[in-house]
């Protein structure tokens, strides 16, 4: 076994590894028995072959991409496993030598963690944020409130108006033939939510319960679905159904109601409050991000186009996961906005670039300034993921090994050094 590296220009690096020929052909019976029942052979029993006879008629590279990935899923992580440089993305894989009797050769062209060379972190100057809490900043916040607890109230001797609640019957039509997904019956709307395209809401305004009505509109240009992009439609509507808001009075009931106090007045207080804490975290937040951008613009560093690509598939993954959440699907999703997964991925592109820079020199001042982390630090993060996962801190602390155990070091280390910079920085 031997493993080479070449680095490379802009922190990327060549992995070249070496694989003995006895491994490969062990790959190659492993293949062998994945794949045999696919061959029909006359005179031989169904999966009953030989690998020598398999080989002989279709020749050894029938195996080949079978035993190629099992040599590589096994052997790519144990020759990287304790490599003197840091793997920073997922490898992009080249086999350059595959043959029966002879060594497995592959490379693996990977990002690797770029140095940072540190400009000025502590004493950065950034703008200051303000943090007021209003009469009307209060009063909006109850109003909130208020609308959030508003009931439902059918509505039956009047047309309907803006912000109410329809269900409806449609069917689209473009050139007059009706297309797929334009047609739906007891659909829920709130007029004003903009749910549709062009000015489809609009248009039924003034309609009353049980009136059908032509709705017409145009899709956008840049549509996804490619056949109604551009085009004009008919909606055929009708009106089932009209809801209004009925908002409660507010005084002491709504106030008891909607929080623990006893009074409107008191209530408004407890609102004023925790506005404040939340403008307070929030300034905190700013001046963050502030200082971060700062630090990132004064460091220097060589952050490789494959380490910004994993990123944002994980960034991706991650909010695919967040809409599964609420019971929708990423392809939807990409539909209701009427966007590509390629303009996605461009879109989070300057976050996931920002996301890895923050990181990096977040433990570059974590390194340079010697930042320890100690063993009760690690275990109250621990106490805080048991919560979490509703585990005891010892189940954590089994399954954590030594890699685990310092990674969860290192985003300590990191808060820390956040808490350093922020705190250092001058407010202007």
């Amino acid at each position: 076994m031997s493993l080479s590296v070449e680095k490379l220009e802009h922190s990327m690096a060549k992995l070249t590894i070496e694989v003995p020929a006895e491994e490969f052909e062990k790959a190659l019976t492993e293949a062998y028995k994945k794949q045999k029942g696919k061959f029909n052979v006359p005179g031989f029993r169904k999966g009953k072959v030989p690998q020598s006879f398999i080989e002989k008629m279709y020749g050894p590279e029938v195996f080949y991409e079978e035993a190629a990935n099992h040599v590589i899923n096994e052997f790519y992580p144990k020759e990287t496993a304790d490599i003197d440089i840091e793997i920073a993305s997922r490898p992009t894989i080249d086999v350059t030598q595959i043959e029966k009797g002879k060594n497995f050769i592959f490379t693996a062209e990977v990002a690797v963690k770029p140095e940072v060379t540190l400009g000025e972190y502590k004493g950065v100057e950034v703008p200051a944020v303000a943090v007021e809490v209003t009469d009307d900043d209060v009063m909006a916040e109850i109003l909130n409130e208020q609308k959030k607890n508003a009931s439902k109230k059918s509505v039956t001797d009047r047309a309907a108006q803006m912000d109410d609640e329809i269900t409806l019957d449609f069917e689209g039509f473009v050139d007059g033939e009706a297309f797929e997904g334009g047609k739906a019956e007891n659909y829920k709307l709130v007029l004003g939510s903009h749910s549709f395209i062009d000015t489809f809401e609009d248009q039924l305004v003034g309609k009353n319960i049980g009136e059908e009505c032509e709705v017409n509109v145009t899709f956008p240009e840049d549509y996804q679905a490619k056949d109604l992009a551009g085009k004009p439609a008919v909606f055929k509507c009708k009106i089932n159904d009209i809801f209004e808001n009925e908002l409660p009075a507010l005084d002491d009931e709504f106030a008891s109601e909607v929080s623990g106090c006893d009074t409107l007045d008191a209530y408004k207080e407890e609102v004023k409050q925790s506005l404040l804490s939340r403008k307070q975290k929030d300034a905190r937040n700013q001046k963050e991000e502030a200082v971060i951008t700062k630090i990132i613009e004064n460091a220097t560093m060589d952050v490789a186009d494959a380490m910004i690509y994993d990123m944002q598939e994980r960034m991706k993954d991650e909010f695919a996961q967040s809409l599964k959440y609420q019971g929708i699907e990423l392809s939807q999703y990409l539909q209701i906005c009427n966007v590509t997964e390629d303009a996605l991925m461009e879109r989070i592109k300057p976050d996931a670039e920002r996301r890895i820079k923050s990181r990096l020199v977040l433990e570059a001042v974590a390194a340079a300034e010697d930042i320890q982390v100690s063993e009760e630090e690690t275990d109250e993060e621990l106490t805080k993921m048991a919560a979490q996962y509703q585990m005891k801190l010892e189940d954590i602390k089994g399954f954590m090994g030594d890699a685990e155990r310092a990674s969860i070091n290192k985003d300590i280390a990191v808060k820390k050094a956040i808490d350093l910079v922020v705190d250092a920085a001058k407010e202007v």
